[in-house]
């Protein structure tokens, strides 16, 4: 006669039982078969390393999540591509994701980070041009449709007494402009950072103000609204993972910080460790969801509308997602 083990029966009884509480939603969580990948697009300047980080860190991977990454050379790309569905989520400035919510139903579903201080007009060194006013007549480098970009000619050079015709736009990639500037094709560039640090400390240019005092341009994260309704356990997933990096910023700098220098040194920028501390240190990261973002971005878009850059201002309601950060953090 063979003995049946008394004790293996158990061991199959209590995972059977613990199985069935957690099919009944005792605790139940998707498995990362049920999650979808993740379509991430990024912009390869400043703006876009916390989005790096996060893919290179291991904590997409730790909450069951696949992704494929999109990198471009500024956000205004990857709203676009979202728009034409080509990416599920990107991050950008709330001028690029006011245009996104215009034309493709974009959705905001966490606030990353505030880079005002990196956004910067730099102009040729050798001009010795210190006031925004001294700008008229010359040619300026500017990624036209960019969130600087748009803030540039709609309201700073305005306030500086420049309308359009003034000056001279040279349309070009934030990631040309310092070869530009040392060419002496252009007399100032529009731009963001690690390239205006870059431009200093190599002798080429000076930076005569930076956006804070006039914008601190918050930079969302955002979805496609098919991403969204279709994939929401993933979009939860996505934004514990979030939560996860903040910490890493708030208490593991040096490991983010080497992370993101690895990332420009080996597309052949030559920075120092200190001009690329200066350069991070002006982003402030602080992934969440603030309550004072609708009236920040009515303002914007009240802007964009009377630039006819936008059809229409978006129901915010619908662009603003903050209970899917809420439920991340339940």
């Amino acid at each position: 006669m063979t003995l049946k083990p008394i004790g293996l029966t158990r061991r199959h009884y209590l995972a059977t039982a613990g199985a069935g509480l957690l099919a009944a939603g005792l605790g139940a969580r998707p498995t990362s078969a049920q999650l979808a990948t993740i379509r991430q697009g990024y912009q390869t300047n400043i703006w876009g390393m916390p989005t790096y980080y996060l893919l290179k860190s291991g904590a997409l991977e730790k909450h069951g999540l696949k992704f494929q990454e999109f990198a471009v050379a500024s956000g205004n790309l990857t709203m676009q591509q979202m728009v034409a569905r080509q990416v599920d989520m990107g991050t950008y400035a709330g001028q690029s994701f006011i245009i996104g919510a215009d034309k493709g139903d974009l959705v905001a579903i966490a606030l990353i980070e505030h880079v005002g201080k990196t956004a910067q007009i730099v102009t040729r060194k050798d001009l010795n041009i210190t006031e925004v006013e001294q700008l008229k007549g010359r040619k300026i480098a500017n990624q036209t449709g960019s969130s600087i970009g748009n803030i540039f000619v709609d309201t700073v050079a305005p306030m500086h007494g420049l309308k359009k015709g003034d000056y001279q736009e040279v349309r070009m990639d934030v990631t040309n402009m310092v070869a530009a500037l040392a060419a002496k094709t252009v007399d100032a560039m529009v731009n963001v950072e690690p390239y205006n640090a870059i431009a200093v400390a190599d002798g080429i240019g000076i930076s005569i103000m930076d956006y804070s005092s006039v914008d601190k341009l918050p930079v969302f994260m955002a979805a496609t609204p098919d991403f969204v309704a279709k994939s929401p356990d993933t979009i939860i997933a996505y934004l514990k993972a979030w939560r996860d990096v903040a910490r890493d910023f708030r208490e593991n700098p040096g490991k983010v910080s080497d992370v993101i220098y690895s990332f420009f040194t080996s597309k052949g920028y030559t920075l120092s460790r200190d001009t690329f501390a200066k350069a991070m240190a002006m982003v402030e990261v602080n992934p969440g969801f603030p309550p004072d973002l609708a009236p920040y971005l009515q303002k914007e878009a009240e802007t964009l509308l009377r630039e006819k850059k936008i059809s229409a201002i978006p129901d915010w309601k619908k662009a603003l997602r903050p209970d899917l950060w809420a439920k991340a953090g339940a």
